[in-house]
């Protein structure tokens, strides 16, 4: 049986459908595993509904997949900021597909985070080198993941560590705290204030989600490149910026409601 196909674990967001469209287009076989049900419009994309650690799933398509891509996340940064224990449940499932995975020479790669895992750097760009000091919870499950992977990488296995910087694109879902450019477009769209929590000077690397699928499939087919790496623009903008920015581009007035800041923001 062939190992050409790709797993992408919890391949039905935003990144995992840039990703599989991606793959397809060069002619990968690509299985997406997802708790949500979706109909491939895709050809060479086949969708099975279930989590990241569903035995049935792994024990089918393991077999047949000589690289896994894990995209699955059950937690956002402010989804988890007073609820610390939501995290378990990333790294639990975590280890239980590192296990299945040492019965089979497959190549991982982790899509972590690139701000939640630096926290207020001092230097931009931030080096994959540079001390980890993330100021979420969330933050601190994608720390702890990529420890444990560093530990599977020591027992010989191959392990690839990608920290996207912040995503942005066509189809990006709306949610609550999460994905500040969707959300601003939104706020612009109807006419509603944007909050913006702080001064609003801080400083993002924002990263078109075509770039971050193109950054994951070029270590698909370099597995031999383990390691960590960060994926981004290079360059950082602050959140007033933007907002004047997309202001200016779409030629509306965006409104900003300056809040307090939170703790565990980048």
């Amino acid at each position: 049986m062939t190992r050409e196909a790709v797993l992408l674990l919890g391949g039905g967001g935003f990144i995992g459908a840039a990703l599989s469209r991606r793959l397809a287009a060069a002619g990968r076989r690509v299985h997406v595993v997802s708790r949500h049900a979706a109909v491939s419009a895709v050809p060479n994309v086949s969708f099975h509904r279930g989590a990241l650690d569903d035995v049935v799933l792994l024990r089918k398509l393991l077999p047949v997949c000589g690289t896994v891509v894990h995209l699955a996340s059950e937690t956002t940064p402010g989804g988890s900021a007073h609820r610390p224990a939501l995290e378990a449940e990333n790294i639990r499932a975590t280890l239980a597909l590192l296990e299945w995975l040492q019965a089979f020479d497959a190549h991982l790669i982790f899509l972590s985070s690139g701000g939640a895992l630096y926290g207020d750097a001092a230097h931009f760009p931030v080096a994959e080198a540079a001390p980890l000091a993330p100021l979420s919870y969330h933050g601190a499950g994608k720390a702890a993941i990529e420890a444990f992977l560093h530990a599977f990488r020591a027992q010989g296995r191959r392990a690839t560590v990608l920290r996207p910087a912040n995503a942005y694109g066509p189809e990006q879902p709306l949610r609550a705290g999460f994905g500040f450019i969707r959300t601003l477009l939104e706020q612009m769209r109807i006419g509603s204030a944007l909050d913006i929590w702080g001064d609003g000077e801080a400083v993002r690397d924002f990263i078109y989600v075509d770039d971050v699928a193109a950054a994951c499939a070029l270590f698909v087919d370099r597995p031999q490149d383990s390691g960590i790496y960060n994926v981004g623009s290079g360059e950082g903008h602050s959140i007033n910026a933007v907002a004047r920015l997309a202001g200016a581009v779409c030629g509306r007035e965006l409104k900003l409601r300056y809040r307090p800041a939170r703790p565990g923001d980048v």
